[in-house]
């Protein structure tokens, strides 16, 4: 299997550079072929590798930056007044060839604004957009956008359709069902765009448009790509996990009270675990930014080492598909 190179903005994210390390070298244990570039400062990130084994070293680079754009920061100071920061160094090895993808914890709209900057769109395509998978009762949804676009057109609303639909199909999916997330399914309900969407997907070739499907009907697995704004997308991707997590800790509070429910949980209790590992938000974790001209892999910025692990592991993923690569050649078949 030939080498995967993925660099990493270790500076990104909530707790620093310890937990990003630290899944690093947990994916570099897992997976022989990769190799991984750390991008920030030496000063603080060598003692964190120092007691690697000689052969995962040996497959771990650290880049300098000597910069780092904060979690509150401004997209426009970042692209701007940051030219060394460890976000832009680690999506310029992208665009040089030096890296097959970007994996960041850092500021979203910073990632998004230099992104788009250093790596361009694919041909075709006004704005990139975030996707990620969602649990569903029948496996996963393909959710986008999750927070890069607040505002959309009709038409870009359209372009991400047929953006989510490729990614799904490089995923396994043969003809994956689109939607669009509406307040219901009906042609008369939403707003201007969101109808304007829905004509421009009826009337597009090689897409499987299935139509409108409300919030309930995402989790009911009526569709393997919903497509929204990123304002509604992001509300509803915050709203899911802490969902998942008031369930299961409430489930848990439930075996606690008295003698019969310890009972009762000593036996549930395998089965829970299994379904809080299915649904945690860490396993899903890692949004990718369709659209570009290269591999960037957005992390949540509070994600754990495990969370951060599964951003890696989509990065690989999009690697091996050579996701751009399809993204470009499939558009210009269905593009006007």
């Amino acid at each position: 299997m030939s080498a995967q190179i993925i660099a990493i903005d270790a500076m990104g994210g909530d707790f620093g550079p310890r937990n990003i390390v630290q899944a690093s070298i947990a994916c570099l244990s897992a997976t022989p072929s990769l190799h991984l570039t750390l991008v920030g400062q030496p000063s603080l990130l060598e003692p964190l590798v120092s007691g690697l084994a000689a052969a995962d070293r040996a497959r771990l680079q650290i880049v300098a930056a000597s910069e780092v754009v904060e979690m509150d920061e401004r997209p426009s100071q970042a692209l701007r007044s940051k030219p060394d920061s460890s976000m832009r160094i680690a999506l310029e090895l992208v665009r040089d060839g030096k890296a097959q993808a970007c994996v960041s914890a850092g500021n979203t709209g910073a990632l998004m604004a230099l992104s788009r900057f250093v790596l361009k769109t694919v041909p075709g395509i006004d704005r990139p957009a975030m996707v990620a998978a969602i649990p569903t009762q029948s496996g996963f949804c393909q959710l986008l956008d999750l927070g890069a676009n607040v505002d959309c057109s009709a038409e870009h609303l359209y372009q991400f359709a047929l953006m989510g639909s490729v990614a799904a199909q490089a995923l396994g999916i043969q003809r994956p069902r689109v939607a669009l997330l509406n307040i219901g399914t009906e042609d008369i309900k939403g707003n201007q765009q969101v109808k304007l969407a829905a004509t421009l997907l009826q009337n597009a070739r090689g897409i499987n448009y299935v139509g409108f499907v409300e919030g309930d009907g995402l989790y009911r697995g009526e569709a393997d790509v919903v497509v929204c704004d990123g304002f509604v997308g992001n509300i509803l991707l915050k709203s899911s996990e802490g969902l998942a997590t008031m369930i299961s800790t409430r489930i848990e509070a439930l075996f606690k009270r008295g003698v019969l429910a310890r009972a009762v949980g000593v036996l549930a209790m395998p089965l829970l675990k299994r379904l809080q590992a299915d649904l945690a938000p860490a396993r899903h974790n890692g949004a990718s930014f369709l659209g570009l001209q290269g591999i960037v892999i957005k992390s949540h910025g509070s994600a754990g080492v495990e969370g951060l692990q599964s951003a890696i592991q989509r990065a690989l993923i999009e690697i091996e598909e050579n996701l751009p690569g399809r993204l470009h050649s499939r558009l210009e078949d269905l593009l006007p």
